[in-house]
């Protein structure tokens, strides 16, 4: 399976600003948009402006990053949310949230989407009762996630839990003692708070 191996902070440094893909360091003044708040690069601070094409492309990477997906992936999202009723750039933002990996992370029990795709990718969660190991599982209303009473990492979803580093979503409700979410409604554009205009999405996949 491909992913992106290299350094995450350079993402972040990429697009300007805090994508949030190192957990708890994000929080830390030793996030690289605290540091090196610049394009990564030899030519980093010589950059220059963006062109029309260029801000759609910096919008679509940005998505692409947050949520932890590769371009093909991403391509098959956005044709599923284009043949979709409603808003195009909407469909594909709840297309994302509803990824297990997501909900995972959205519930608090991963620091962060990455390590939230590990959790569900070694076997540490079930949906609905069964074992779940595929992070790009797509959930529907009245699913429920819980971690394992099998599992090993209890100790460290505790840890994430209590840290309480984000508000969880009102599409969202948990059982922290249960170690338990469900996913009580279909997420709203007004719900999902991450730093993307997804209407420049639309605008570049529809040249």
């Amino acid at each position: 399976m491909a992913r992106y191996s290299d350094a995450k902070c350079r993402l972040c440094r990429r697009e300007g600003q805090k994508l949030f893909l190192k957990g708890a360091r994000c929080f830390t003044d030793k996030c690289a948009i605290e540091r090196r708040n610049y394009p990564p690069g030899q030519h980093g601070l010589n950059r220059g402006k963006l062109t029309p094409y260029g801000i759609q492309l910096r919008e679509k990477q940005k998505a692409k990053r947050i949520y932890g997906v590769l371009e093909s992936q991403f391509r098959k999202y956005f044709q599923w949310a284009e043949s979709e009723k409603g808003v195009t750039g909407e469909n594909l933002l709840r297309l994302l949230e509803l990824r297990l990996d997501n909900v995972v992370h959205r519930l608090g029990f991963a620091a962060s989407r990455r390590e939230s795709r590990q959790m569900v990718a070694h076997g540490h969660f079930a949906v609905n009762g069964r074992k779940a190991s595929v992070p790009s599982m797509l959930l529907k209303v009245g699913d429920a996630v819980q971690l394992r009473a099998t599992s090993k990492m209890a100790p460290r979803v505790d840890d994430n839990v209590n840290a309480g580093r984000g508000q969880l979503p009102q599409w969202l409700e948990i059982e922290p003692n249960e170690r338990r979410g469900v996913v009580r409604s279909l997420p709203l554009r007004e719900d999902i708070q991450i730093p993307v205009s997804e209407q420049l999405i639309v605008e570049l996949y529809s040249k």
